[in-house]
């Protein structure tokens, strides 16, 4: 329930942001929407107000550039057969501004005008103006009447147009409708989208908190091809690694609890029989005092692995040093001499030259006591280990092949397992832990090399190792 709490805030708190970012997005293209065709489409009928009325007025003082004087009567002559003018008013002026002809109701002839208009067009400019207000455009146009390139008049035209307005009126409401639209059709699909993206996230974070819980079987199913799914693919990945590893640590506790009871029940078994037995004679007390040292031999041996096997899994700094594989060689021949004699297996060696790796004399101890070790075990009565060596490039090799029982191809690929045994009770007969071959990998690794198990005919296995060589370089750093 607190997990489902804290998925649906988390949407929630996605959907608030998504819908703030879209609504900045929405009304930053609705202004742009609401404003920039209006003002193109003034600009446009202002464009088309001012060519109109400039002809006209051009038109008009064409027909008074004839008359050396400007007069009333003279002007009303002139300008009377100009029909085709679509203007609202006409005003002419004389040189200093005196109104000799107006077309308005509430005429100021014989009076003068000096508005912006007439005194631009009396410096011998010609003058516009239009403005837009409450859907009516205003416009005004101004010339001078020119006679032998002097000024002796202006012409003024004005223009009240409110069809134009009503065209743009009508542009607005139909962009405020648009706009009306595209708002609910977004926030349509804003709202599936949203719905849709929460709910994936909302099942990506019910997952992650069920593994934190220890559910490390559970998957997420997300279907396409987004980020989000890649996310969950990701997501399933680390998870099936957790569940693996979960499965192995458990089956490594298992497995270390299993060694470690074998021992100790066989200690508390021989001791309760001494302790339990009034009549024991010496010698049998003898025999079971030295079984119950064989135990406690085998319990410290078992601690040391998992003690060498703890360091490996830290990963911690190791020292590196030149190393001489062949003088480990000899020298785990020497240490394991008895053993193979007792065993009757016969240890020979094919050593190469210039077989020096980057590795520590500890770290190539250990790899080689226990291949051999266990190759010497594993063997049959009258059987041989051999231990080659030989340089290859930048890696040594090292190979340790015996004509023991073999390795079965089934098992051959979980011998590196902790706690692995081919034949278990001859493994434990023979004083195997089953983290023999963990810890050569694990160091073999940790070095930088690699290791591989083959059959070995006609009979036995080979384990091959390769170790990266010391250079000059390295010595001198």
């Amino acid at each position: 329930m607190a997990v489902r709490e804290k998925g649906t805030r988390i949407s929630r708190s996605l959907q608030i942001r998504m819908a703030l970012g879209y609504a900045v997005i929405i009304v930053a293209l609705l202004v742009l929407l609401n404003t920039y065709p209006l003002l193109m489409s003034q600009n446009l009928m202002f464009r088309s107000q001012q060519t109109a009325l400039q002809n006209q007025a051009v038109l008009v003082t064409n027909s008074l550039t004839t008359a050396d004087q400007l007069t009333p009567e003279g002007v009303e002559a002139a300008i009377g057969p100009l029909e085709d003018l679509e203007v609202e008013r006409i005003l002419v002026t004389d040189e200093a501004g005196l109104v000799l002809y107006d077309t308005a109701e509430d005429s100021i002839a014989g009076k003068f005008a000096l508005t912006v208009e007439v005194v631009a067009a009396l410096e011998g400019k010609d003058h516009f103006i239009s403005e837009y207000e409450d859907g009516i455009f205003s416009s005004r146009a101004s010339a001078p009447v020119l006679n032998r390139n002097t000024v002796i008049g202006a012409v003024c035209l004005y223009e009240w147009d409110s069809s134009q307005g009503m065209l743009l009126e009508e542009l607005q409401q139909n962009l405020h409708i648009i706009s009306l639209v595209v708002i609910g059709a977004v926030l349509g699909l804003f709202l599936i989208f949203s719905r849709v993206f929460t709910r994936r996230v909302s099942l990506l974070l019910a997952g992650m908190h069920r593994v934190r819980e220890g559910e490390y079987t559970h998957r997420v199913t997300l279907e396409g091809h987004d980020e989000l799914t890649q996310l969950a693919d990701q997501f399933n990945q680390l998870t099936g690694r957790l569940e693996t590893t979960e499965a192995e640590r458990r089956r490594f506790v298992s497995d270390a609890s299993h060694e470690l009871k074998t021992p100790l029940a066989s200690i508390r078994l021989l001791t309760d029989s001494i302790l339990q037995d009034e009549t024991i004679d010496r010698e049998t007390t003898r025999e079971f005092v030295g079984d119950i040292g064989e135990a406690a031999d085998r319990l410290i041996h078992i601690s040391q692995e998992l003690l060498e096997l703890n360091r490996l899994d830290e990963g911690r700094t190791v020292r590196q040093e030149a190393v001489d594989v062949n003088d480990q060689v000899e020298k785990a021949c020497r240490m394991l001499s008895p053993l193979a004699e007792e065993s009757q297996v016969t240890l020979k060696t094919r050593l190469g030259e210039d077989c020096v790796v980057r590795c520590s004399s500890d770290g190539v101890n250990q790899i080689l006591r226990n291949l051999m070790e266990n190759a010497i075990k594993y063997n049959v009565p009258g059987g041989q280990v051999t231990v080659t060596t030989q340089r290859e490039g930048e890696q040594v090799c090292l190979v340790v092949s015996d004509t023991g029982v073999g390795i079965p191809e089934a098992d051959r690929n979980r011998i590196f397992e902790r706690f692995y045994r081919v034949d278990k009770a001859r493994s434990r007969d023979a004083g195997g832990t089953g983290l023999g071959l963990s810890i050569v990998r694990d160091t073999v690794r940790l070095y930088g090399g690699t290791i591989s198990v083959a059959p070995n005919e006609p009979a036995g296995t080979t384990f091959t190792v390769l170790l990266p060589v010391w250079t000059e370089e390295e010595g001198m750093a």
